[in-house]
């Protein structure tokens, strides 16, 4: 039987992302979210979702661009670093020693260091509540050389990246390969209703 806790931020599990933005005075900014994901194949689109309070929205706003750099699992504290305390009074590049990179293609900075970039720009805006969703269409994606595979992408056993469990706070890397999408399914028969 299952037990009811509330509606809560429990999905799980949320990845960890760094949002790079530039603010008004063109200082290179990261604020690293969980509230972010996949929403649309065609055109290549990424959500973040940020609070209007945070210095990373009205960069945002402004410049109608932002970047994803997701972090490798080697790279968590700097990551939760960089949730912690606000671009407004803090170089958050410089404490976690890391590179701000000028995106050629959007107004907005990476992290060098990280082993995959999503470089966006802004398509629209959800107002929902406490958030507001940021649709960025996905201009391009950079990949370290190290971390690409087989088919020319990255690969996620090199890029090693992390999630959240919202539900304890806590940082996860990823667990075993469990098989091959659109082949694993078709171990199950299906029976005819």
């Amino acid at each position: 039987m299952k037990q009811s806790v509330g509606a809560k931020t429990m999905a799980m599990p949320t990845p960890v992302w760094l949002v790079g933005t530039y603010d008004a005075d063109n200082k290179p900014n990261i604020m690293t979210i969980a509230w972010g994901g996949i929403c649309c194949s065609t055109p290549p689109c990424v959500t973040v979702s940020l609070r209007k309070a945070t210095h990373s929205y009205a960069a945002i706003e402004a410049r109608k661009a932002f970047t994803v750099s997701i972090p490798s699992q080697a790279q968590v504290a700097a990551a939760d670093f960089a949730g912690i305390v606000s671009g407004r009074d803090i170089d958050k590049f410089a404490a976690c020693n890391w590179t701000p990179v000028k995106s050629e293609l959007v107004d907005a900075p990476y992290v060098s260091e990280a082993p995959l970039v999503i470089e966006c720009r802004l398509l629209h805006t959800l107002e929902i509540g406490l958030h507001t969703q940021f649709v960025g269409e996905i201009v391009d994606i950079k990949a370290d050389e190290s971390v690409i595979g087989d088919k020319g992408y990255p690969d996620i056993t090199k890029v090693q990246p992390f999630v959240w469990d919202s539900c304890h706070r806590r940082y996860f890397g990823l667990g075993a390969y469990l098989g091959t999408a659109w082949e694993i399914g078709k171990t199950i028969t299906a029976k005819e209703s």
